[in-house]
Protein backbone atom coordinates (compact mmCIF):
# COMPACT_ATOMS: atom_id res chain seq x y z
CA UNK A 1 0.00 0.00 0.00
CA UNK A 2 1.42 3.45 -0.89
CA UNK A 3 2.65 5.37 2.15
CA UNK A 4 0.17 8.23 1.61
CA UNK A 5 -2.71 5.73 1.82
CA UNK A 6 -1.47 3.74 4.80
CA UNK A 7 -4.05 3.19 7.52
CA UNK A 8 -3.00 2.62 11.11
CA UNK A 9 -5.78 1.67 13.52
CA UNK A 10 -8.51 4.32 13.03
CA UNK A 11 -6.30 6.77 11.13
CA UNK A 12 -5.61 7.19 7.40
CA UNK A 13 -2.13 8.69 6.96
CA UNK A 14 -1.41 11.20 4.21
CA UNK A 15 1.26 13.88 3.69
CA UNK A 16 4.44 14.27 5.73
CA UNK A 17 4.50 17.30 8.02
CA UNK A 18 8.08 16.89 9.20
CA UNK A 19 10.93 14.47 9.85
CA UNK A 20 12.28 13.86 13.34
CA UNK A 21 15.04 11.83 14.98
CA UNK A 22 13.01 8.61 15.18
CA UNK A 23 10.74 8.94 12.15
CA UNK A 24 8.20 11.14 10.42
CA UNK A 25 5.32 13.29 11.57
CA UNK A 26 2.40 12.74 9.20
CA UNK A 27 -0.97 14.33 8.66
CA UNK A 28 -3.85 11.87 9.09
CA UNK A 29 -7.63 11.69 9.15
CA UNK A 30 -9.64 9.89 11.80
CA UNK A 31 -11.69 7.43 9.75
CA UNK A 32 -14.98 7.86 11.62
CA UNK A 33 -15.00 11.60 12.39
CA UNK A 34 -12.87 12.93 9.52
CA UNK A 35 -10.96 15.12 11.98
CA UNK A 36 -7.34 15.84 10.99
CA UNK A 37 -4.60 14.83 13.42
CA UNK A 38 -0.80 14.83 13.44
CA UNK A 39 0.74 11.38 13.91
CA UNK A 40 4.28 11.24 15.30
CA UNK A 41 5.85 7.94 14.25
CA UNK A 42 8.57 6.60 16.55
CA UNK A 43 10.59 3.78 15.05
CA UNK A 44 11.35 1.25 17.77
CA UNK A 45 14.57 0.03 16.12
CA UNK A 46 16.00 3.56 16.04
CA UNK A 47 14.81 4.12 19.58
CA UNK A 48 16.67 0.95 20.67
CA UNK A 49 19.85 1.94 18.84
CA UNK A 50 19.90 5.39 20.48
CA UNK A 51 18.85 4.11 23.95
CA UNK A 52 16.03 6.64 24.12
CA UNK A 53 13.38 4.50 25.85
CA UNK A 54 13.29 6.69 28.94
CA UNK A 55 13.09 9.95 26.97
CA UNK A 56 10.17 8.72 24.85
CA UNK A 57 8.37 7.19 27.83
CA UNK A 58 8.72 10.45 29.76
CA UNK A 59 7.36 12.56 26.89
CA UNK A 60 4.34 10.27 26.47
CA UNK A 61 3.70 10.12 30.21
CA UNK A 62 3.78 13.93 30.46
CA UNK A 63 1.59 14.62 27.43
CA UNK A 64 -1.08 12.11 28.47
CA UNK A 65 -2.21 14.16 31.46
CA UNK A 66 -1.61 17.75 30.24
CA UNK A 67 -4.88 19.39 29.19
CA UNK A 68 -4.67 23.14 28.63
CA UNK A 69 -5.92 25.47 25.87
CA UNK A 70 -2.33 26.41 25.00
CA UNK A 71 -0.63 22.99 25.23
CA UNK A 72 -0.70 20.58 22.29
CA UNK A 73 -3.01 17.63 22.95
CA UNK A 74 -2.19 13.91 22.79
CA UNK A 75 -5.30 11.90 21.84
CA UNK A 76 -4.02 8.32 21.96
CA UNK A 77 -1.13 5.92 21.37
CA UNK A 78 -1.07 3.11 18.82
CA UNK A 79 1.56 0.44 19.48
CA UNK A 80 2.73 -1.90 16.70
CA UNK A 81 5.67 -4.36 16.58
CA UNK A 82 7.81 -1.88 14.64
CA UNK A 83 6.55 1.60 15.62
CA UNK A 84 4.78 3.70 18.22
CA UNK A 85 2.23 6.13 16.78
CA UNK A 86 1.51 9.22 18.89
CA UNK A 87 -1.80 10.66 17.69
CA UNK A 88 -1.69 14.36 18.46
CA UNK A 89 -3.64 17.52 17.81
CA UNK A 90 -3.02 19.04 14.39
CA UNK A 91 -2.78 22.81 14.19
CA UNK A 92 -2.53 24.42 10.78
CA UNK A 93 -1.02 27.83 11.57
CA UNK A 94 2.62 26.74 11.50
CA UNK A 95 5.36 27.75 13.91
CA UNK A 96 5.50 31.02 15.82
CA UNK A 97 9.05 31.29 14.44
CA UNK A 98 7.74 31.61 10.87
CA UNK A 99 5.18 34.18 12.02
CA UNK A 100 7.98 36.32 13.51
CA UNK A 101 10.14 35.96 10.40
CA UNK A 102 7.23 36.98 8.17
CA UNK A 103 6.44 40.10 10.22
CA UNK A 104 10.10 40.91 11.13
CA UNK A 105 8.91 42.03 14.56
CA UNK A 106 5.50 42.15 16.19
CA UNK A 107 3.63 45.07 17.67
CA UNK A 108 3.58 45.10 21.47
CA UNK A 109 -0.15 44.34 21.41
CA UNK A 110 0.26 41.22 19.28
CA UNK A 111 3.41 40.13 21.13
CA UNK A 112 1.61 40.56 24.45
CA UNK A 113 -1.28 38.37 23.29
CA UNK A 114 1.11 35.56 22.31
CA UNK A 115 3.20 35.96 25.47
CA UNK A 116 0.15 35.83 27.74
CA UNK A 117 -0.84 32.52 26.16
CA UNK A 118 2.71 31.11 26.35
CA UNK A 119 3.13 32.05 30.00
CA UNK A 120 -0.26 30.58 30.91
CA UNK A 121 0.62 27.26 29.26
CA UNK A 122 4.11 27.03 30.77
CA UNK A 123 2.85 28.06 34.21
CA UNK A 124 0.21 25.32 33.99
CA UNK A 125 2.95 22.79 33.20
CA UNK A 126 4.88 23.94 36.27
CA UNK A 127 1.76 23.58 38.42
CA UNK A 128 1.59 20.01 37.11
CA UNK A 129 5.27 19.63 38.16
CA UNK A 130 6.55 19.56 34.56
CA UNK A 131 9.34 21.77 33.26
CA UNK A 132 9.61 22.11 29.45
CA UNK A 133 13.34 23.01 29.07
CA UNK A 134 13.20 23.67 25.32
CA UNK A 135 10.97 26.71 24.88
CA UNK A 136 11.61 28.51 21.59
CA UNK A 137 9.43 29.86 18.74
CA UNK A 138 10.01 26.69 16.72
CA UNK A 139 8.26 24.67 19.46
CA UNK A 140 5.35 27.10 19.78
CA UNK A 141 2.71 26.23 17.19
CA UNK A 142 -0.27 28.30 16.04
CA UNK A 143 -3.77 27.11 15.19
CA UNK A 144 -5.85 28.62 12.38
CA UNK A 145 -6.96 31.44 14.71
CA UNK A 146 -3.40 32.20 15.86
CA UNK A 147 -3.74 30.66 19.31
CA UNK A 148 -0.44 29.35 20.72
CA UNK A 149 0.04 25.62 21.32
CA UNK A 150 3.17 24.62 23.26
CA UNK A 151 4.63 21.50 21.64
CA UNK A 152 7.67 19.19 21.66
CA UNK A 153 8.01 17.94 25.21
CA UNK A 154 10.90 15.66 24.24
CA UNK A 155 13.29 17.41 26.64
CA UNK A 156 10.77 18.03 29.41
CA UNK A 157 11.04 16.44 32.82
CA UNK A 158 9.15 16.03 36.08
CA UNK A 159 10.01 18.21 39.07
CA UNK A 160 10.20 16.58 42.49
CA UNK A 161 10.63 18.20 45.89
CA UNK A 162 14.24 18.34 46.99
CA UNK A 163 15.62 17.22 43.64
CA UNK A 164 17.73 19.21 41.19
CA UNK A 165 18.06 18.78 37.44
CA UNK A 166 21.44 19.04 35.72
CA UNK A 167 20.81 18.07 32.09
CA UNK A 168 22.18 20.66 29.68
CA UNK A 169 19.47 20.59 27.07
CA UNK A 170 17.47 22.84 24.76
CA UNK A 171 18.61 25.27 22.10
CA UNK A 172 21.75 27.23 23.12
CA UNK A 173 20.33 30.65 22.18
CA UNK A 174 17.37 30.14 24.53
CA UNK A 175 19.20 28.32 27.34
CA UNK A 176 19.81 29.97 30.70
CA UNK A 177 23.28 30.55 32.22
CA UNK A 178 22.88 27.72 34.72
CA UNK A 179 21.97 25.31 31.90
CA UNK A 180 24.84 26.20 29.55
CA UNK A 181 27.24 26.06 32.51
CA UNK A 182 26.10 22.57 33.51
CA UNK A 183 25.06 23.71 36.98
CA UNK A 184 22.16 22.33 39.01
CA UNK A 185 18.73 23.88 38.65
CA UNK A 186 15.18 23.22 39.82
CA UNK A 187 13.26 23.81 36.57
CA UNK A 188 10.89 26.79 36.53
CA UNK A 189 13.70 29.34 36.55
CA UNK A 190 15.19 28.01 33.29
CA UNK A 191 11.78 28.24 31.58
CA UNK A 192 11.47 31.86 32.82
CA UNK A 193 14.76 32.70 31.09
CA UNK A 194 13.68 30.97 27.84
CA UNK A 195 10.35 32.83 27.92
CA UNK A 196 12.32 36.06 28.31
CA UNK A 197 14.32 35.24 25.17
CA UNK A 198 11.07 34.39 23.33
CA UNK A 199 9.53 37.70 24.42
CA UNK A 200 12.61 39.56 23.18
CA UNK A 201 12.34 37.73 19.82
CA UNK A 202 8.64 38.61 19.52
CA UNK A 203 9.25 42.32 20.17
CA UNK A 204 12.61 42.77 18.43
CA UNK A 205 12.68 40.18 15.62
CA UNK A 206 16.16 39.09 16.79
CA UNK A 207 17.79 37.26 19.70
CA UNK A 208 19.37 38.92 22.76
CA UNK A 209 22.27 36.44 22.75
CA UNK A 210 23.61 35.26 19.40
CA UNK A 211 26.97 34.17 18.02
CA UNK A 212 28.05 31.60 15.45
CA UNK A 213 30.83 30.52 17.80
CA UNK A 214 29.24 28.46 20.58
CA UNK A 215 31.85 29.25 23.29
CA UNK A 216 31.37 32.96 22.55
CA UNK A 217 27.61 32.50 22.72
CA UNK A 218 27.88 30.79 26.11
CA UNK A 219 30.15 33.59 27.33
CA UNK A 220 27.54 36.19 26.35
CA UNK A 221 24.78 34.23 28.10
CA UNK A 222 26.82 33.77 31.29
CA UNK A 223 27.61 37.50 31.38
CA UNK A 224 23.98 38.43 30.64
CA UNK A 225 24.90 41.38 28.43
CA UNK A 226 22.41 42.37 25.72
CA UNK A 227 20.92 45.43 24.03
CA UNK A 228 17.34 46.67 24.34
CA UNK A 229 16.18 48.50 21.17
CA UNK A 230 14.86 52.03 21.62
CA UNK A 231 11.46 51.26 20.04
CA UNK A 232 10.40 49.17 23.05
CA UNK A 233 8.16 50.72 25.68
CA UNK A 234 9.69 51.24 29.12
CA UNK A 235 7.33 48.60 30.58
CA UNK A 236 8.40 45.99 28.01
CA UNK A 237 12.07 46.77 28.68
CA UNK A 238 11.52 46.44 32.40
CA UNK A 239 9.88 43.01 32.06
CA UNK A 240 12.58 41.63 29.72
CA UNK A 241 15.35 42.83 32.01
CA UNK A 242 13.71 41.16 35.01
CA UNK A 243 13.47 37.83 33.14
CA UNK A 244 17.02 37.78 31.75
CA UNK A 245 18.82 37.97 35.09
CA UNK A 246 21.89 35.74 35.27
CA UNK A 247 21.43 34.86 38.94
CA UNK A 248 18.42 32.46 39.03
CA UNK A 249 17.67 33.29 42.67
CA UNK A 250 17.04 36.92 41.69
CA UNK A 251 15.23 36.20 38.41
CA UNK A 252 11.55 37.16 38.29
CA UNK A 253 9.05 34.32 38.78
CA UNK A 254 5.89 33.56 36.78
CA UNK A 255 3.63 34.77 39.58
CA UNK A 256 5.55 38.07 39.59
CA UNK A 257 5.36 38.35 35.80
CA UNK A 258 1.57 38.04 36.08
CA UNK A 259 1.50 41.20 38.21
CA UNK A 260 3.57 43.27 35.79
CA UNK A 261 1.69 46.17 34.13
CA UNK A 262 2.87 45.16 30.65
CA UNK A 263 1.53 41.60 31.08
CA UNK A 264 -1.72 42.71 32.73
CA UNK A 265 -2.85 45.00 29.90
CA UNK A 266 -5.75 43.47 27.90
CA UNK A 267 -5.42 40.16 29.75
CA UNK A 268 -8.30 37.84 28.73
CA UNK A 269 -10.46 36.68 31.60
CA UNK A 270 -9.70 33.01 31.08
CA UNK A 271 -5.97 33.72 31.52
CA UNK A 272 -6.36 35.84 34.64
CA UNK A 273 -6.21 32.83 36.98
CA UNK A 274 -4.85 29.31 37.18
CA UNK A 275 -6.18 26.64 34.81
CA UNK A 276 -4.36 23.86 36.68
CA UNK A 277 -7.59 22.50 38.12
CA UNK A 278 -9.40 22.10 34.80
CA UNK A 279 -8.09 18.58 34.21
CA UNK A 280 -8.54 17.21 37.72
CA UNK A 281 -12.34 17.39 37.82
CA UNK A 282 -13.42 13.87 38.68
CA UNK A 283 -16.52 13.77 36.49
CA UNK A 284 -16.98 15.76 33.28
CA UNK A 285 -20.55 15.68 31.87
CA UNK A 286 -21.10 14.32 28.35
CA UNK A 287 -22.42 16.67 25.69
CA UNK A 288 -25.56 14.98 24.26
CA UNK A 289 -25.11 16.74 20.89
CA UNK A 290 -21.65 15.19 20.50
CA UNK A 291 -22.99 11.76 21.48
CA UNK A 292 -25.67 12.07 18.78
CA UNK A 293 -23.00 13.08 16.24
CA UNK A 294 -20.94 10.01 17.18
CA UNK A 295 -23.93 7.72 16.60
CA UNK A 296 -24.66 9.43 13.27
CA UNK A 297 -21.04 8.75 12.19
CA UNK A 298 -21.37 5.07 13.08
CA UNK A 299 -19.40 5.08 16.34
CA UNK A 300 -21.18 2.42 18.37
CA UNK A 301 -21.81 3.45 21.98
CA UNK A 302 -23.13 1.01 24.57
CA UNK A 303 -26.25 2.29 26.36
CA UNK A 304 -25.93 5.96 25.31
CA UNK A 305 -29.08 6.85 27.26
CA UNK A 306 -27.26 5.89 30.49
CA UNK A 307 -24.14 7.91 29.72
CA UNK A 308 -23.70 10.94 31.93
CA UNK A 309 -19.93 11.43 32.26
CA UNK A 310 -16.93 11.16 29.92
CA UNK A 311 -15.25 8.63 32.19
CA UNK A 312 -18.01 6.14 31.26
CA UNK A 313 -16.90 6.10 27.60
CA UNK A 314 -14.62 3.37 26.30
CA UNK A 315 -11.14 4.59 25.19
CA UNK A 316 -11.92 4.59 21.45
CA UNK A 317 -15.28 6.27 22.06
CA UNK A 318 -13.55 8.93 24.17
CA UNK A 319 -10.99 9.64 21.42
CA UNK A 320 -13.76 10.12 18.85
CA UNK A 321 -15.70 12.28 21.33
CA UNK A 322 -12.69 14.54 21.92
CA UNK A 323 -11.98 14.83 18.20
CA UNK A 324 -15.54 15.98 17.48
CA UNK A 325 -15.48 18.38 20.42
CA UNK A 326 -12.20 19.88 19.20
CA UNK A 327 -13.48 20.13 15.63
CA UNK A 328 -16.36 22.25 16.94
CA UNK A 329 -13.77 24.31 18.78
CA UNK A 330 -12.68 26.15 15.61
CA UNK A 331 -9.96 23.84 14.28
CA UNK A 332 -8.11 23.17 17.56
CA UNK A 333 -8.84 22.16 21.13
CA UNK A 334 -8.53 25.78 22.29
CA UNK A 335 -12.17 26.59 23.08
CA UNK A 336 -13.02 23.03 24.12
CA UNK A 337 -10.37 23.17 26.87
CA UNK A 338 -11.49 26.53 28.26
CA UNK A 339 -13.64 26.66 31.40
CA UNK A 340 -17.29 26.27 30.24
CA UNK A 341 -18.31 29.79 31.26
CA UNK A 342 -15.44 31.26 29.21
CA UNK A 343 -15.84 29.40 25.92
CA UNK A 344 -18.19 31.75 24.07
CA UNK A 345 -16.14 34.80 25.05
CA UNK A 346 -12.95 33.66 23.36
CA UNK A 347 -14.19 32.75 19.90
CA UNK A 348 -12.52 34.67 17.05
CA UNK A 349 -13.90 38.18 16.75
CA UNK A 350 -15.21 38.35 20.30
CA UNK A 351 -13.19 40.57 22.63
CA UNK A 352 -14.28 41.88 25.96
CA UNK A 353 -11.83 43.80 28.12
CA UNK A 354 -12.81 45.53 31.35
CA UNK A 355 -10.52 48.55 31.57
CA UNK A 356 -11.39 49.20 35.22
CA UNK A 357 -10.54 45.63 36.12
CA UNK A 358 -7.22 45.96 34.31
CA UNK A 359 -6.44 49.11 36.29
CA UNK A 360 -7.24 47.34 39.55
CA UNK A 361 -4.87 44.51 38.66
CA UNK A 362 -1.96 46.81 37.89
CA UNK A 363 1.51 45.72 38.88
CA UNK A 364 2.53 46.50 42.46
CA UNK A 365 6.22 47.38 42.69
CA UNK A 366 6.26 46.49 46.38
CA UNK A 367 5.97 42.79 45.53
CA UNK A 368 9.63 42.57 44.58
CA UNK A 369 12.56 44.90 44.10
CA UNK A 370 13.73 45.17 40.48
CA UNK A 371 17.43 44.72 39.88
CA UNK A 372 17.57 47.53 37.35
CA UNK A 373 16.00 50.96 37.11
CA UNK A 374 15.42 51.89 33.49
CA UNK A 375 15.92 55.58 32.79
CA UNK A 376 13.62 56.95 30.05
CA UNK A 377 15.56 57.91 26.92
CA UNK A 378 14.58 60.21 24.09
CA UNK A 379 13.93 59.01 20.55
CA UNK A 380 15.09 55.59 19.36
CA UNK A 381 18.19 55.16 21.51
CA UNK A 382 18.97 51.64 22.63
CA UNK A 383 19.86 50.57 26.16
CA UNK A 384 22.76 48.21 26.82
CA UNK A 385 22.17 45.87 29.76
CA UNK A 386 25.40 44.83 31.48
CA UNK A 387 25.42 42.34 34.33
CA UNK A 388 28.33 41.29 36.51
CA UNK A 389 29.81 38.10 35.02
CA UNK A 390 29.65 34.77 36.81
CA UNK A 391 27.14 35.82 39.46
CA UNK A 392 25.05 32.72 38.78
CA UNK A 393 24.82 30.55 41.86
CA UNK A 394 25.65 26.91 41.45
CA UNK A 395 22.26 25.81 42.71
CA UNK A 396 19.49 28.32 43.35
CA UNK A 397 17.84 26.74 46.39
CA UNK A 398 20.35 25.06 48.69
CA UNK A 399 19.05 22.26 50.86
CA UNK A 400 21.30 20.22 53.10
CA UNK A 401 25.08 20.28 53.35
CA UNK A 402 27.66 21.37 50.76
CA UNK A 403 31.03 19.63 51.18
CA UNK A 404 34.37 19.29 49.40
CA UNK A 405 35.35 15.65 49.80
CA UNK A 406 35.17 12.28 48.06
CA UNK A 407 31.62 11.03 47.46
CA UNK A 408 32.23 7.45 48.72
CA UNK A 409 33.63 8.85 51.98
CA UNK A 410 30.56 11.07 52.37
CA UNK A 411 28.15 8.20 51.67
CA UNK A 412 29.97 5.96 54.17
CA UNK A 413 29.49 8.62 56.85
CA UNK A 414 25.80 8.96 55.87
CA UNK A 415 25.24 5.24 56.45
CA UNK A 416 27.21 5.31 59.70
CA UNK A 417 25.06 8.21 60.95
CA UNK A 418 21.84 6.44 59.97
CA UNK A 419 22.96 3.35 61.85
CA UNK A 420 23.81 5.40 64.94
CA UNK A 421 20.35 7.04 64.82
CA UNK A 422 18.55 3.69 64.58
CA UNK A 423 17.50 3.72 60.90
CA UNK A 424 17.17 0.97 58.33
CA UNK A 425 17.64 1.73 54.64
CA UNK A 426 17.59 0.48 51.08
CA UNK A 427 19.41 1.76 47.98
CA UNK A 428 17.65 3.19 44.90
CA UNK A 429 21.07 3.91 43.39
CA UNK A 430 24.57 3.99 44.96
CA UNK A 431 24.01 7.68 45.75
CA UNK A 432 20.29 7.66 46.60
CA UNK A 433 18.76 5.76 49.53
CA UNK A 434 15.44 5.51 51.32
CA UNK A 435 15.68 5.37 55.10
CA UNK A 436 13.21 4.94 57.94
CA UNK A 437 13.48 4.43 61.70
CA UNK A 438 13.44 0.83 62.87
CA UNK A 439 9.90 0.46 64.21
CA UNK A 440 9.88 -0.95 67.73
CA UNK A 441 6.22 -0.32 68.58
CA UNK A 442 2.92 0.19 66.78
CA UNK A 443 2.50 3.64 68.33
CA UNK A 444 5.77 4.91 66.89
CA UNK A 445 5.32 7.63 64.25
CA UNK A 446 6.13 6.23 60.83
CA UNK A 447 7.94 8.29 58.21
CA UNK A 448 10.57 7.83 55.51
CA UNK A 449 13.40 10.02 54.20
CA UNK A 450 15.09 9.96 50.81
CA UNK A 451 18.77 10.92 51.05
CA UNK A 452 20.77 11.80 47.95
CA UNK A 453 24.27 13.00 47.13
CA UNK A 454 24.49 15.42 44.16
CA UNK A 455 27.66 16.46 42.41
CA UNK A 456 27.70 20.27 42.05
CA UNK A 457 31.30 20.79 40.84
CA UNK A 458 34.54 18.87 40.63
CA UNK A 459 35.13 17.43 44.09
CA UNK A 460 32.07 19.18 45.53
CA UNK A 461 28.88 17.44 46.61
CA UNK A 462 25.52 18.38 48.08
CA UNK A 463 23.95 16.09 50.68
CA UNK A 464 20.18 16.58 50.45
CA UNK A 465 17.25 15.07 52.37
CA UNK A 466 13.68 14.73 51.07
CA UNK A 467 10.69 13.79 53.21
CA UNK A 468 8.99 11.10 51.12
CA UNK A 469 6.42 9.68 53.53
CA UNK A 470 4.76 10.40 56.84
CA UNK A 471 3.80 13.46 58.93
CA UNK A 472 5.78 16.51 57.83
CA UNK A 473 6.85 17.96 61.18
CA UNK A 474 8.23 14.76 62.81
CA UNK A 475 9.95 13.81 59.54
CA UNK A 476 11.42 17.28 59.08
CA UNK A 477 12.67 17.27 62.68
CA UNK A 478 14.33 13.90 62.04
CA UNK A 479 15.87 15.14 58.77
CA UNK A 480 17.39 18.14 60.54
CA UNK A 481 18.69 15.91 63.33
CA UNK A 482 20.33 13.64 60.75
CA UNK A 483 21.95 16.55 58.86
CA UNK A 484 23.16 18.14 62.08
CA UNK A 485 24.80 14.90 63.21
CA UNK A 486 26.51 14.46 59.83
CA UNK A 487 27.72 18.07 59.91
CA UNK A 488 29.16 17.62 63.41
CA UNK A 489 31.03 14.43 62.58
CA UNK A 490 34.82 14.48 62.57
CA UNK A 491 34.86 12.95 59.09
CA UNK A 492 32.59 15.51 57.35
CA UNK A 493 32.90 18.60 59.57
CA UNK A 494 36.31 19.86 58.35
CA UNK A 495 35.19 19.72 54.71
CA UNK A 496 31.89 21.59 54.98
CA UNK A 497 31.58 24.65 52.76
CA UNK A 498 28.05 25.56 53.89
CA UNK A 499 25.08 23.93 55.59
CA UNK A 500 21.62 24.58 56.95
CA UNK A 501 23.14 25.50 60.29
CA UNK A 502 24.55 29.02 60.34
CA UNK A 503 26.96 28.29 63.18
CA UNK A 504 28.61 25.51 61.17
CA UNK A 505 29.79 27.46 58.13
CA UNK A 506 33.44 26.59 57.71
CA UNK A 507 35.85 26.71 54.81
CA UNK A 508 36.56 23.27 53.44
CA UNK A 509 39.86 22.08 52.10
CA UNK A 510 41.91 19.02 51.57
Amino acid sequence: MPEDRLQVANYRLSSTLGVGTFGKVKLADHVKTGQKVAVKIINKRKMEQMSMHEKIRREIDILQFLKHPHVIRLYELVDTPSDIFMVMEYVSGGELFDHIVHKLRLSEQEARRFFQQILSGVEYCHQCLVTHRDLKPENLLLDSNLHVKIADFGLSNRMRDGEFLKTSCGSPNYASPEVVSGKAYVGPEVDVWSCGVVLYALLCGSLPFDDENVPNLFRKINHGNFTLPGHLSSEAKDLIVQMLVVDPTRRITFSQIRKHTWFQRDLPEYLSGSLAQTNVIEKIPCNPDILQELERLGVKIDNPEQLMYLEQLHPQELVAYNLIADRASRQSSFTNLLPPDQRFKNLPGFYEFDELANLERQYNHENYAPLYRLTPVAGERSIIIAQAPNVCTEYPWQLGIDVTMEAPTLMTEVLTTLSDLGYEWGHYTPWRIRAQPVHRSENQIKFALVIQIYKTASGRYLLDVLVSQGPSLPALRAALQFLKKVAESQVVGPYIRSSLFSNMHTQGGR
